[in-house]
């Protein structure tokens, strides 16, 4: 014999799919064999590991990526606490070798000019743009004489107005 869900069993199926989702998507990329057995240890290399960017996902930090030069860069990072380096060291090594990219904040530099004002020049661009459309669309409207109704167009005006006003 068949047994089907009643609207409630549905509603509390989907409910747990949902919270399933959504715990599943907070959880870290880290895998068990690479975490540190001192745990100060390894809070700090979590910490450097959230301010990293993953060069193969771009908008994730390594702490949260599944890809293989993720887990690279985060095996590299606690290989350099475990030998001794401070936080700021090995994230400099890291720095050293992928350049100010792998930093989801990079510094303002000359050459992160265009990471941090691209934005707004891409804007003020289109601002202009759109400013510069609405100026030569009313332009042209003005410029373009009224055409004078003909006896047509004022016979059906009446037509319309004595449809609406009865009297």
């Amino acid at each position: 014999m068949k047994k089907t869900l009643g609207i409630a069993g549905r509603r509390a199926l989907s409910g747990m799919l949902v919270g399933l989702a959504a715990f599943t998507t907070l959880a870290h990329a880290v895998t068990p064999d690479e975490v540190l057995p001192d745990p100060a240890l390894e809070m700090r290399a979590r910490a450097i590991s959230q301010v990293l960017r993953c060069v193969v996902c771009q908008n994730q930090s390594i702490d949260d990526s599944n890809a293989p030069l993720a887990h690279d860069l985060r095996v590299l990072v606690r290989e350099r606490l475990a030998s001794g380096d401070s936080d700021e060291q090995a994230l400099d090594f890291v720095v050293a070798r992928y350049g100010n990219f792998v930093l989801l904040n990079p510094p303002m530099q000359l050459n992160t000019v265009a990471l941090w004002l691209g934005p707004a020049v891409f804007v003020l661009i289109a601002a202009a743009g759109f400013g510069q459309y609405v100026r030569r669309r009313s332009a042209d409207r003005a410029a373009q004489p009224l055409s004078p109704l003909t006896a047509a167009d004022l016979k059906r005006i009446d037509e319309l107005l004595d449809e609406r006003n009865p009297t």
